[in-house]
């Protein structure tokens, strides 16, 4: 097969509806807009929710409850598995450390070591927030934690 066999599926081009190119182009005079009205207009159209000036839906509704999620602590994740791929032994882990070695991007208010993977080497880990499993693993292989 050579590059010049490549066809788009059949359907795939369409013509390009050329507007206001005449009466024997088939979309003449009005081109395809109609006769008047808000989208016979230049540059018409409603923003979104727009109900043509009926009280739209979305402050119909009541609203109710309070939603936490702009107040919340971003927190940063890092696993036990990926310390030995980019930590030497007796390396100090902390957030700083972290974030050269790859495993932090972004802000975040809490970093968490979790226990996925597993820990070969000894570290000296000193970060806000251990969960046990991965304080067990990391103290198992000799390391220490900060917390």
């Amino acid at each position: 097969m050579q590059l010049h066999d490549y066809s788009p599926n059949p359907g795939a081009k369409r013509r390009v509806k050329r507007l206001g190119c005449g009466e024997s182009s088939g979309h003449g005079k009005t081109a395809c807009k109609g006769n008047k009205g808000q989208k016979a207009r230049s540059g018409s159209g409603t923003r979104v929710g727009f109900e043509g000036g009926q009280m739209p839906l979305h402050r119909r509704l009541p609203k109710r409850g309070f939603n936490n999620f702009q107040f919340r602590d971003k927190v940063g994740v890092v696993n036990v598995g990926d310390l030995d791929a980019r930590f030497e032994a007796g390396a100090v882990i902390d957030e700083d450390s972290l974030r050269k070695a790859g495993l932090l991007n972004g802000r975040c208010d809490v970093v968490k070591l979790l226990a996925d993977g597993e820990v070969e080497k000894s570290y000296s880990v000193r970060i806000g927030k251990v969960s046990a499993a991965a304080r067990a693993k990391i103290e198992k292989a000799g390391g220490s934690i900060q917390a």
